[in-house]
């Protein structure tokens, strides 16, 4: 090649440089979002997460990106699943639920992340320094949903006054179940109850479990609050139904399909959150900064049918007290 030939090729290289520059500065960012359970059960929180993307200026499919790894109720895929999505890699991983969060925590320590569903206590579980200054690479959204079994016993037991001995169904592979089971006992005996603790962690253990704790003489069920559990929720339902055993759930999906009654968060405007949350990190600013969110609206929802069902009556005071009754 002649010099004055070299020479135009090296100029107009040389020029492209910054369009190519411009090209990777103004590609989408990309999200990974992490989750224990399938896409089908957390459709409305996936909805409303997209609509807290949206509220920051970000449309996915237009302007963001999102790349979606699911357990599908397995939660030993989840430190894999989580690695992946650093490798990819992403702008923000996205965790929903305490199993989800405590492997995307694992898998990096610079990817700025934000947690949602989130059961226990963040600062104990390891994901934050504090609730007011994370500190590090995650921030998020607390459910409470561990602080929240006291509660629910104590609904439940307003509900079904005669039943002495309560069955409690846990999943013993999430991590906030260690926490929940020194709670909850204590709770039960200050209420003057007896507490029959049942676990199932697949599919194949719900009905044995449940068989179990009506064997065992629970007069009522309180079903934990688990990832794996909601995505079953159809056939836990139907199981508790089949058992005849009043049951107190955590979100109002359950109540909504036949379940008698549930108590938590808003889980859809805490996925909304999350979704805020994102774009304003993916707008510059650092999780280590952003506070922890802590729900301030809970749900209380009663299914009268299921109640006349049952043969129990409501009071009047706990139909005042709910958000919604089904009828």
């Amino acid at each position: 090649m002649r010099v004055r030939e070299l020479i135009i090729v090296l100029v107009a290289g040389t020029a492209a440089w910054p369009l190519v520059a411009q090209g990777e500065q103004s590609a989408s960012p990309v999200i990974g979002f992490l989750h224990a359970a399938s896409p089908p059960p957390i459709k409305d929180r996936l909805d409303a997460f997209r609509a807290g993307l949206k509220e920051g200026g970000y449309i996915e499919g237009q302007n963001v990106a999102i790349e979606y790894r699911w357990a599908e109720g397995d939660y030993d895929r989840l430190p894999s699943l989580a690695r992946e999505l650093v490798a990819r890699p992403v702008s923000v991983l996205v965790s929903g639920t305490t199993v989800a969060a405590v492997a995307a925590k694992a898998a990096s320590s610079v990817v700025p992340m934000v947690f949602t569903g989130v059961g226990g206590d963040p600062v104990k579980l390891g994901l934050v320094a504090g609730l007011n200054r994370p500190g590090g690479n995650m921030t998020g959204i607390a459910m409470l949903t561990v602080d929240l079994g006291g509660k629910r016993l104590e609904l439940l037991s307003q509900l079904v006054p005669n039943a002495s001995v309560i069955g409690f169904l846990v999943n013993l592979n999430n991590p906030n179940v260690g926490v929940t089971l020194q709670r909850m006992p204590s709770a039960a005996r200050a209420m003057g109850k007896e507490l029959i603790v049942v676990s199932a962690g697949n599919d194949a253990d719900l009905e044995t479990a449940i068989a179990t704790a009506v064997q065992k003489g629970a007069g009522a069920l309180m079903v934990d609050a688990d990832p794996f559990f909601f995505s079953q929720r159809a056939k836990l339902v139907a199981l508790v139904e089949r058992y005849k055993v009043p049951a107190i759930y955590e979100f109002r999906d359950y109540a909504e399909i036949g379940g008698l009654v549930s108590y938590a968060p808003d889980a859809a405007d805490l996925y909304r959150q999350a979704g805020v949350y994102v774009t304003r990190i993916l707008k510059g600013e650092l999780p280590a900064e952003l506070p922890v969110v802590q729900p301030v609206k809970f749900e209380f929802v009663i299914n009268l049918r299921t109640a006349k069902a049952l043969g129990l009556s409501v009071s009047p005071s706990l139909l005042a007290r709910a958000d919604q009754v089904i009828e």
